[in-house]
């Protein structure tokens, strides 16, 4: 019987349990078993726990990529913080602290996607991008002061998200504040 969208299953199934239980815990039997399907399907789709975690983060960068170059549509409308906590925090949603915790720690998971992201994968570039896009058309709007610049301010953004994403794991206070008082310092409240 085929497994519909099994790749966010497991994608969601390993996401929860490296939330509930730590990175350590992440195994394919664990992921598999939290999904709720048959054991080997994680080995059916992907060459090991490497490349599924690998492809695990890619798909997340790209999400938040997406949302970031979303962005653009909401230029003049809403306040510009919060449009950019939209695409901030996405990034630190989840169990990203923990994810990101995982990968590191997994050399060939990191070889996998460096190399995917030397290929064109969407990553953090792609996310930067379309934050300072964005922020440099909110700027001749005049919702953003013409002392910011927006390389800057998204390089900041997203730097800041990698930071916290590298410093935070289950546990630790919750970084979601600090990236919510960055944004609002860069652009205003």
């Amino acid at each position: 019987m085929a497994t519909p969208d099994v790749r966010e299953r497991l994608f969601a199934a390993a996401e929860r349990v490296v939330e509930r239980d730590g990175p350590g815990a992440l195994t394919s039997r664990a992921v598999t078993t939290e999904a709720g399907c048959a054991k080997g399907l994680l080995h059916a789709h992907f060459a090991g726990l490497d490349e599924f975690v690998a492809e695990l983060c890619l798909d997340r960068f790209a999400r938040t990529a997406a949302k970031a170059q979303a962005l653009s549509q909401l230029t003049g409308q809403g306040t510009v913080a919060r449009n950019l906590n939209t695409v901030a925090l996405a990034l630190l949603d989840s169990a990203g602290p923990a994810l990101s915790g995982l990968a590191m720690s997994r050399p060939a998971t990191t070889r996998l996607v460096r190399e995917a992201l030397e290929g064109g994968a969407s990553g953090l570039t792609a996310i930067e991008e379309a934050v300072a896009t964005y922020l440099s058309a909110e700027q001749r709007l005049g919702r953003v002061a013409e002392t910011v610049d927006p390389s800057t301010a998204a390089l900041a953004i997203v730097g800041t998200a990698h930071h916290l994403l590298m410093t935070s794991w289950p546990g630790t206070p919750d970084p979601r504040p600090r990236m919510t008082r960055l944004v609002a310092t860069l652009v205003g409240g």
